[in-house]
């Protein structure tokens, strides 16, 4: 996944161009895509697996609610996908020409925004354990109500003079 953001990274700015000045403007909303995009790449079989050993049933059976165990897989995916976006996001701004000032809110929205990422991930891949052919389904509805959280996470960050901005 990690490999996938920095060429994508890449890719954007060989595509932009050698214009700084584009390539800062734009580059917290490039971030928040491909970190957006990385992370539901890594939610494809996120219960699958479990669910076909019947490892979920066991688990169930030993006294874990169905409930307790998309939590821990929640939190698991957040601890081992989300943090290491959130340890490589300095290494993308300086790519992208971002300030350190951003740099500071861009990383304080994502330690929120992913956590909502990995929460919503969770809720698709439940949603296509007997979908055996198409996972589109999942991936199409973690698009969808992303959105908001791209959308408040850019705001904050190229916000002007303070929160009260955004309201």
């Amino acid at each position: 996944n990690i490999i996938f953001f920095f060429i994508s990274i890449f890719i954007f700015i060989f595509s932009i161009g050698p214009e700084k000045e584009t390539i800062s403007l734009i580059g917290v909303g490039i971030i928040w895509t491909l970190l957006l995009l990385s992370s539901t790449l890594s939610l494809g079989k996120f219960y699958q697996e479990d669910f076909e050993n019947g490892n979920l049933l066991i688990m169930h059976l030993n006294g874990f609610s169905f409930g307790l165990i998309s939590i821990l897989k929640t939190v698991s995916h957040f601890i081992f996908v989300q943090i290491p976006f959130l340890l490589s996001i300095p290494i993308a701004c300086i790519l992208l020409n971002i300030s350190n000032e951003k740099l500071i809110y861009l990383l304080t929205s994502f330690a929120i925004g992913s956590l909502i990422l990995s929460c919503l991930g969770s809720i698709s891949s439940s949603m296509n354990l007997m979908n055996q052919r198409n996972f589109l389904l999942g991936s199409v509805i973690v698009m969808i109500f992303s959105i908001p959280v791209i959308i408040f996470s850019v705001g904050i960050i190229n916000m002007e003079e303070d929160f009260n901005s955004l309201i």
